[in-house]
């Protein structure tokens, strides 16, 4: 009889153990569905500040706001820094189309910066924006800690740039200073 008993109870144990566990499968997929649309944002670009920055249309609750998105991962050329501050926000202009372009912004860990900048990677066309402008040579790829969901990317993109002496990277025309550095001398 004991034994009985003892069967049961171990069997009631597995059921609430299986039962918790479903509980929190289910928790987790409810939560990972919300989170990829939280994750997310379509928009229209208003206009092309820098090579690192946009101005959008669609945000929040306020479609007609403009707000700033800095791209994250990337360190553009300063546009007094000539020619690659102007060669940098062209070739971003050039990957969105111009003004009025529907683009996905995708957010990482961390959602602004310190001047209230909202961080995100830049889609258009199934294409990160952001890796193109650092592949191309027209910006650095610089790690903002806690975003690095897109790092290893951004970094081969700047190794080829590098490589293939794109941009910035031409050996006959380098960027002597990093954008940090330019901003930092010429403030």
């Amino acid at each position: 009889m004991k034994s009985n008993q003892l069967k049961i109870k171990s069997l009631g144990a597995w059921a609430r153990k299986i039962a918790i566990l479903a509980c929190l499968l289910l928790l987790v997929s409810c939560q990972g569905k919300n989170q990829q649309a939280n994750n997310q944002a379509d928009v229209k670009v208003a206009r092309v500040v820098s090579g690192q920055s946009l101005e959008v249309l669609g945000m929040a609750e306020q479609p007609n706001l403009i707000s700033q998105v800095r791209l994250v991962g990337v360190d553009a050329p300063d546009l007094r820094q000539r020619p690659w501050g102007e060669q940098a926000k062209e070739q971003l202009e050039n990957l969105i189309g111009g003004t009025e372009q529907s683009v996905t912004l995708e957010f990482d860990l961390e959602a602004k910066d310190k001047i209230g900048r909202t961080l995100a990677y830049v889609w258009k066309n199934k294409v990160l924006l952001n890796e193109e402008l650092v592949k191309q040579g027209n910006a650095l790829f610089v790690t903002r800690s806690p975003n690095h969901k897109y790092d290893q990317r951004l970094e081969r993109a700047q190794q080829w740039a590098r490589l293939m002496g794109q941009g910035i990277w031409n050996p006959d025309k380098p960027m002597r200073l990093t954008p940090n550095e330019f901003r930092r001398q010429n403030l």
